[in-house]
């Protein structure tokens, strides 16, 4: 018979399930380290077989094509952390992008539509942070039914029977946004200027901090007094007005917007990128340097593919693989016990 001192109370150590042991020097190395590594040696496999790879014009090439994809995984990577999901953030793009363009297109100036934009784009995300926080939806029916509910109000009230919306010709200024500045596009700098943004406020201010908190354990937080539900509401808008930036950041890059892309997979690379480079979906894990490690891993791999004229349903066979093997991984490293499970107020 066991001692009283070896019988473990429910949720205690003893009485989770056990952790995956990996190799040695596997657990010496970050799930961002991995990343990177796995980089390298993707890239020094494509300079072998495509010629031109590591030209300095597909460098820069490749980091143009992973911006708008890098500015959304940042605000997917503050919900995520928080142990959240928001599949509606590529509405905020498309559907803020569009209500600028159409705004400017009716005669209102670049700063009147950009900041039509920006309310709809944080209309989005309160909302989505009231439901999940206040009505208890789970994030995944929340914001795929904001999702829909969004998408379908701004084709039937503001964008009409069209999908695709340009920049009218007196807004040329706007387009600059998608230019470059010494040789290197400005998207480039925009999503390099907004990583150190956020990983400043993740990692240095007091809500950053409650962010993790939130995610990592949402019970204890409750216990020690965070405001869990302002919290949410706030993660969920810092996403939506991030995706919105990306958006225009897109619209000024393609000199339109189709609003079609809320329909697409995008969300899904988000949160492939998100997920591989290390924020786990259990919450409370991963950050900038997170996403940077995702982006780039999918930017050479989709960049060395679309050099090797694959085609789309291979890119997608392949992107599919990657996704499964990520959250596995996730898993594996962050397995899920009694006390990660509970779900705070």
């Amino acid at each position: 018979m066991p001692s009283e001192t070896e019988i473990e109370a429910p949720g205690t150590v003893a009485s989770r399930q056990p952790r995956v042991e990996l190799p040695h020097r596997l657990k010496q190395l970050s799930q961002e380290q991995i990343v990177l590594i796995t980089t390298v040696c993707l890239a020094a496999a494509f300079t072998i077989l495509v010629p031109g790879f590591a030209s300095i014009k597909n460098m820069l090439t490749l980091l143009n094509g992973i911006s708008v994809l890098g500015i959304l995984s940042l605000g997917a990577a503050i919900v995520i952390i928080g142990r959240g999901l928001d599949i509606s953030q590529v509405a905020s793009l498309a559907i803020g992008a569009a209500l600028a363009a159409v705004v400017m297109r009716d005669g209102g100036s670049i700063a009147w539509g950009v900041t039509c934009g920006f309310a709809v784009a944080l209309g989005i995300g309160v909302i989505n942070g009231m439901v999940i926080a206040f009505v208890e939806v789970p994030p995944l029916f929340a914001t795929l039914a904001t999702n829909l509910l969004m998408y379908g109000l701004a084709q039937n009230f503001i964008i009409g029977s069209t999908y695709l919306v340009y920049i009218p010709g007196h807004a040329k200024a706007f387009l600059e946004l998608g230019g470059s500045v010494a040789g290197v596009p400005l998207p480039v700098l925009i999503f390099v200027g907004l990583a150190l943004i956020v990983h400043l406020f993740l990692s240095r201010t007091r809500l950053g901090r409650f962010i993790y908190a939130h995610g990592d354990n949402p019970e204890a937080a409750r216990l020690s007094g965070l405001p869990l539900r302002p919290l949410t509401v706030l993660e969920y808008s810092l996403c939506a007005v991030i995706g919105y930036l990306a958006g225009l950041v897109l619209m000024a890059t393609l000199s339109s917007i189709d609003t079609q892309i809320v329909m697409g997979t995008e969300i899904f690379n988000v949160i492939l990128v998100a997920v591989l480079g290390g924020v786990s979906l259990v919450g409370g894990r991963g950050g900038v340097l997170s996403v940077i490690a995702g982006c780039l891993l999918i930017g050479v791999l989709l960049n060395g593919m679309t050099l090797l004229n694959m085609s789309d349903d291979a890119q997608n066979v392949f992107r599919g693989l990657v996704l499964l093997a990520a959250i596995v991984c996730d898993n594996r490293l962050h397995p899920r016990d009694e006390e990660t499970a509970r779900q705070g107020d």
